[in-house]
């Protein structure tokens, strides 16, 4: 009796730690999956592979540069809306697309802004206005300027943010807007702002991401905390992938070049709504038709992206205002 007690015991054991076993290898698996996350933190996920997939497309030669007006531009639009509706963006307006027409240096344009809608838990009547452009500079002279990182990079981190918010509800509420006619004198984000859908006064910042896919020293800059000490401390304690280097600047203080002026966030700018933008260094193939997405350096750009959610969780959970 003594000894069937003991090998019992032993049985119980035995089975108890294939259990622990089963479920530490579940539990890594689930971990190596879907990011570590730690108490009281909220969990930064997107999937970098659709990451890439989608710049990959937006910049292959089936979109014809993107040029605003174009058949190359609707399969964007397109593209965009079918993103937005897949991964349960609510559009702004019916339909997603906010239409409107310009002229430029005579010439007629009929575009479209791709706009979707995250609603805040906590402050929804408040807007944070995530933006990209998606058109770009179309064919010219028999070559197709494809815009990789000009800006498909952009727009394509506005999938991984819907994504992202899928498991991470933000507390205000996300306008995420894919702008046109950029490349000729900011026009989606002039008539964005001149046409409100959502009252100015409540759009409390603007989050402008403009080529931040390709970086020869690793370095991703943010413009817009100059004049505003609260947004600076804010993206300085953010907790960025340290192989990037998140870089303060290009701002008309410190000697670079002022990129005040330089996207869509200057229209907010000039609304006096406060504004990030976030890009890189203009390279060889900026404006070229050799912007392809062979050319973008991937891991930077999968941190890049890692960063400006981190820096947008911050300011959401700072309850900024």
């Amino acid at each position: 009796m003594g000894f069937f007690i003991s090998f019992s015991e032993v049985f119980i054991r035995m089975n108890r730690n294939a259990i622990f076993l089963l479920l530490f290898v579940l539990l890594c698996g689930s971990v190596h999956s879907q990011g570590v996350v730690l108490p009281n933190q909220k969990q930064v996920f997107f999937n970098s592979e659709a990451l890439l997939k989608h710049l990959q497309s937006l910049s292959s030669d089936a979109f014809e540069g993107r040029r605003t007006g174009t058949n190359g531009a609707l399969k964007a639009q397109k593209y965009i809306v079918n993103q937005f509706y897949s991964l349960k963006v609510s559009p702004l307006i019916e339909g997603y697309l906010q239409s409107f027409f310009f002229i430029h240096k005579r010439n007629e344009y009929n575009a479209a802004n791709v706009l979707g809608l995250v609603k805040g838990s906590e402050f929804p009547d408040k807007y944070i206005v995530i933006s990209a452009h998606y058109d770009h500079e179309g064919i010219k002279r028999g070559e197709i300027y494809n815009g990789a990182d000009d800006n498909a990079s952009g727009v394509s981190a506005l999938f991984s943010f819907a994504e992202y918010f899928k498991n991470n509800s933000p507390k205000h509420s996300v306008i995420l807007a894919a702008f046109d006619g950029e490349e000729l004198g900011l026009q989606g984000s002039k008539y964005f702002v001149n046409h409100p859908v959502v009252p100015l006064k409540n759009v409390i910042l603007n989050i402008n991401m403009d080529m931040i896919s390709r970086s020869d020293n690793n370095e991703l800059f943010v413009v817009g905390t100059s004049e505003n000490k609260r947004l600076k401390h804010l993206v300085e304690t953010t907790d960025v992938p340290k192989s990037l280097n998140l870089v303060l600047g290009h701002d008309g203080y410190d000697g670079r070049e002022d990129w005040t002026f330089a996207s869509d966030h200057t229209n907010f700018y000039k609304k006096r709504i406060p504004f990030l933008y976030f890009g890189v260094e203009d390279h060889k193939d900026y404006h070229e038709p050799t912007d392809d997405f062979e050319n973008i350096h991937p891991q930077f750009y999968m941190d890049a992206v890692k960063a400006i959610i981190s820096v947008f969780e911050k300011i959401d959970g700072s309850s900024y205002q």
